[in-house]
């Protein structure tokens, strides 16, 4: 299970944040820096690993029975 979060401006994904690597991954110049930003400040990262786990793992068992 991998919880992801994109950023987009104008239908352009700017930057992603990816559980499985645990940090922010840019795509455009400007995803670039701010994922820079954001990869540098510790408590956020850890803020979105945790969401993985409240959002995730917390459901997935309702989802595979309703399927």
């Amino acid at each position: 299970i991998e919880y992801i979060r994109s950023h987009y401006y104008n239908k352009v994904e700017l930057a992603r944040f990816s559980s499985s690597l645990g940090k922010f991954v840019g795509f455009t110049e400007y995803g670039l820096k701010q994922a820079d930003y954001w990869n540098s400040d510790a408590a956020k990262l850890a803020g979105l690993n945790a969401q993985k786990e409240t959002y995730c793992l917390n459901n997935v068992g309702v989802f595979h029975r309703n399927i």
